[in-house]
């Protein structure tokens, strides 16, 4: 496994907010392609695939089927998952990272419907086939693929702390029984809280957005998930809020899938081994200013 370090996390927080405006939500395949302009303005990282053939994947046999890609994803989290309520424009890491799977397979910007499923249910929707695949800070765990199988890791990074600007609390340390941390219901962070630090009151919401504006608030005194996803937050209220500490877990996103579809996770497992140049230029994209460093991690192959 390749290293990763996050480094300079808060000195960027107000270089991520411009990065964060300026992402371009276009699709970046081929020109003329629906969302993505011409190949020279938007600087192409990918091209749709042509004549494509997954021989034993059922997954990709329901695509073919329907002519269209579902993809699970994440929609309230800057620089990974993000859809503008004003624009309809989705942005964000993972989102490309999405795209560019669909692209492999043979599917540009109009043949991709998006679902944003909350983080208690990505299992269910994968088991009952409501989404072809799930990209969306989806931390890979030996118990939930005891239900789902994963691709990847496709990003690492490690559960942090979000807190009012004013705040004491500098890092994990200073929960105590007096502070209230929320996380997203389901999610490998929240889970993390209640097993190491117990003593510590929790509020869970179905959204890490809800966490952000009971923390603006004043009614939970931290936010706690993924140092990736916390520095987005902070980057829309430098005024407001700061992340605070080093990461102290390491989360690896995987693309969620069916159980028993190697085809399928071979298939992506061998695009993003393949495709270190493409995944350089996503990441470059969407969080290369916003002062985290990381290195695409080896796969795993299991």
């Amino acid at each position: 496994m390749r290293k990763t370090r996050i480094t300079g996390a808060f000195a960027g927080v107000a270089i991520a907010a411009i990065a964060l405006t300026g992402c371009n939500s276009g699709s970046p395949t081929s020109p003329g392609a629906a969302g993505g302009g011409d190949e020279e303005s938007t600087g192409a990282l990918w091209e749709v695939a042509s004549d494509v053939s997954l021989e034993g994947s059922p997954t990709f046999d329901a695509i073919t089927e329907r002519d269209k890609v579902i993809v699970g994803v994440k929609e309230d989290q800057p620089g990974l998952g993000f859809l503008d309520a004003t624009t309809n424009e989705r942005t964000g890491f993972d989102v490309d990272i999405a795209r560019w799977i669909a692209a492999s397979l043979g599917y540009d910007e109009d043949k991709i419907e998006y679902k944003a499923i909350a983080s208690a249910n990505r299992e269910q929707a994968i088991v009952n086939g409501d989404v072809d695949y799930y990209v969306g800070t989806y931390s890979i765990t030996d118990a939930r693929k005891q239900q789902i199988d994963f691709a990847g890791p496709y990003f690492i990074t490690g559960q942090g702390l979000l807190v009012a600007a004013d705040s004491d609390i500098a890092s994990e340390d200073d929960l105590n029984a007096d502070t209230r941390v929320c996380s997203a219901t389901g999610s490998t962070p929240i889970q993390n809280i209640k097993a190491n630090y117990p003593e510590v009151p929790t509020e869970e919401f179905d959204l890490y957005s809800a966490c952000v504006d009971a923390l603006i608030n004043g009614t939970v005194d931290a936010v706690t998930t993924d140092q990736a996803i916390l520095i987005g937050y902070a980057a829309q209220y430098p005024d407001d809020i700061k992340v605070v500490g080093e990461p102290f877990s390491e989360e690896r996103y995987g693309v969620g899938l069916a159980k028993g579809d190697d085809a399928f996770r071979t298939h992506i497992n061998e695009l993003l081994t393949d495709g270190g140049d493409v995944w350089q230029g996503i990441f470059d994209k969407n969080l290369g200013e916003s002062g985290i460093t990381v290195e695409q991690p080896a796969v795993d192959a299991y």
